[in-house]
């Protein structure tokens, strides 16, 4: 295959994982993509900050001798635009689980929420959520929350750059926020200590990572298109 790209001695891609794939499947389908186009059996190739399936947005992919930056890639600011139901919540804190309790609204205002998001600002200590990959004993945390059994996870120190308000629907309860925060930020865990701060609950409905370091989501391939491109050798 003739390319303008040597992906063997590596490159560094970025896409906008669609739903509801996880970051392992566009991994998957990138290498295989290379792979047959490149008349390999095997081709290192790798991602930088996991998105969850029911996340679109910004996946850094690196192939090649590239995968040796991904420690480092890990570290670059990520930006997030999230939507929120306010006055419920999920075990998962998004939409994977059904909603298992409901909190009162008729106190929640703009002006409350206003006066609530800037106090996420600056350095945070979060608790990730129960469902996720956190590692807990040698097992992925969310193993043991599928199971119904209880673990402890502990507070890690993230820092939230930047956090404001886009819109909110005081009808329906429906909070937009962006957020620019640093590695190891889970969104659903912030979205559940908002819920918290206003006295109420919360999850998201909706997360979309619109940039990791210097790289936009309106610049990302498409796989569709990535794959379109390797097979017509334009890239």
């Amino acid at each position: 295959m003739q390319s303008y790209m040597d992906f063997v001695q590596g490159e560094i891609l970025s896409f906008d994982k669609p739903l509801p794939w996880t970051s392992f499947d566009l991994v998957a389908k990138v290498r295989r993509t290379l792979c047959h186009a490149l008349g390999v059996k095997k081709l290192k190739v790798g991602h930088s900050g996991t998105l969850d399936p029911l996340a679109t947005g910004v996946v850094v992919v690196c192939t090649g001798k590239k995968t040796k930056l991904i420690d480092q890639l890990q570290y670059d600011t990520k930006e997030y635009v999230a939507t929120l139901q306010l006055g419920a919540t999920t075990p998962s804190f998004d939409m994977e689980h059904e909603v298992d309790h409901r909190y009162p609204t008729a106190h929640i205002s703009r002006n409350l929420i206003d006066q609530t998001i800037p106090t996420l600002l600056g350095e945070q200590w979060q608790v990730p959520p129960v469902y996720s990959a956190v590692s807990v004993n040698g097992k992925r945390a969310y193993t043991f929350a599928r199971k119904g059994e209880e673990v402890e996870l502990k507070p890690k120190l993230l820092v939230i750059d930047e956090i404001e308000v886009l819109s909110f629907d005081e009808a329906s309860m429906q909070l937009t926020i962006r957020v620019v925060c640093s590695k190891g930020t889970y969104i659903r865990a912030l979205a559940r200590d908002i819920g918290v701060r206003l006295k109420s609950g919360a999850y998201l409905t909706a997360l979309r990572r619109t940039r990791v370091g210097d790289r936009l989501v309106e610049d990302c391939y498409q796989i569709e298109d990535f794959i379109a491109s390797i097979q017509a050798q334009t890239i």
